[in-house]
């Protein structure tokens, strides 16, 4: 990973947003610009260069793993060091950006006592997530190998899923799978819904049993290197009416026409909408009740949303999700989902897979 050209693109960005310094407190932030994966650290970013503050927990860790930032191993909060340092080293007309999202408003308020007005503390702009919104070579190539082992997990589901197993049994044997594999964890908790819960759209694995008939939604992922993958199937138990069918059919379409509107230019609301249409034709838009998608990378949801009103334009390198659904209350729901990256030209889909509705 290129983490020296990360910190010098984003020093750059510093003067250009009228900062002097900034204190990155976003995790996934300090792991992508330094390497850093700790769960305790301040990332300080100025034009003198990059310290890392941690704490006595990760000497070993941060030897190891900090590229390009120079590491302070610090007695107390590492946002305080942190602060600290900057009242030391860079003087009091010093302008420091913080991560409004990212803090609370106590750690705001324990940053301001710290500097007692001697620096002037200013919200930053995402700088780091605008550049995370674009992958490099080497992120996409960690992405797309998160994403085969998450996609090869379905083959578990689809041997375990049978009327009467329940729900958190097909769950826990994908996900033991994942770990046997080098996953180094799950992307989020997995969804396995089935029956009337398949209409629930985040139904997380339950002691629900799978009944003999009914749609079964399975949402998995995997972080593999420090990158996650996402991923949904919905299967079929029992044969399924004609109704079913064409559910899951223009569900399928509504996902395909989305991903044929992946293309540099393209804004989300563009591929948001690409999906609604269909679904719309098919009188069943009220039954779509979320985005179609969304950016992945070091987080599970980053972006770009790809939702209605979103005017982000799609460029080469940026890596999505595309998962309409559609979810009748108290009978049933289906959602298809792929990760694909644009592309020069148009979109790769990274999990190429056949999409036809399995019955088991």
């Amino acid at each position: 990973m290129d983490h020296a050209g990360r910190l010098s693109r984003l020093r750059s960005a510093l003067g250009e947003n009228d900062l002097d310094s900034l204190l990155v407190t976003h995790l996934p932030n300090i792991h992508y610009l330094c390497g850093f994966t700790g769960s305790a650290a301040a990332l300080l970013v100025a034009d003198r260069g990059a310290v890392l503050f941690t704490d006595g927990r990760y000497i070993a860790q941060a030897k190891e793993e900090v590229k390009g930032a120079r590491i302070v191993i610090a007695r107390k909060s590492p946002l305080v060091a942190a602060v600290e340092w900057v009242v030391t080293e860079y003087g009091t007309s010093t302008a420091v950006g913080i991560e409004p999202e990212a803090i609370t408003a106590g750690m705001r308020d324990r940053i301001a006592s710290v500097l007692k007005g001697k620096a002037r503390l200013r919200p930053a702009p995402p700088l780091v997530e605008r550049a995370r919104l674009v992958k490099d070579a080497a992120e996409i190539v960690r992405i797309r190998r998160a994403v085969e082992l998450g996609a090869s997990l379905f083959q578990i589901a689809r041997k375990k899923i049978r009327p009467g197993v329940t729900e958190v049994e097909v769950a826990a044997a994908m996900e033991y799978e994942a770990r046997r594999a080098g996953a180094e964890g799950m992307s989020f908790p997995t969804i396995l819904a089935s029956g009337t819960r398949s209409a629930i759209v985040h139904g997380r694995a339950s002691g629900a049993r799978i009944s003999r008939r009914g749609f079964v939604v399975c949402d998995f992922g995997v972080i593999l290197a420090g990158y996650c993958s996402d991923r949904t199937r919905t299967v079929h138990v029992g044969q399924p009416s004609a109704e079913a069918r064409r559910l899951y059919e223009a569900v399928r379409e509504a996902q395909q026409e989305a991903i044929s509107a992946v293309r540099p230019g393209a804004t989300a609301a563009e591929v948001d909408g690409a999906a609604r249409r269909v679904l719309r034709k098919r009188k069943l838009a009220r039954y779509f009740t979320h985005s179609t998608g969304h950016g992945l990378g070091l987080e599970i949801h980053e972006a770009p949303r790809l939702a209605k009103g979103q005017t982000q334009k799609l460029e080469p390198g940026m890596v999505i999700t595309i998962e309409p659904g559609a979810y009748v209350p108290g009978k049933w729901g289906v959602r298809i989902e792929d990760v694909v990256v644009v592309t020069p030209s148009g979109c790769e889909v990274l999990t190429p897979t056949d999409k036809e509705l399995v019955i088991i």
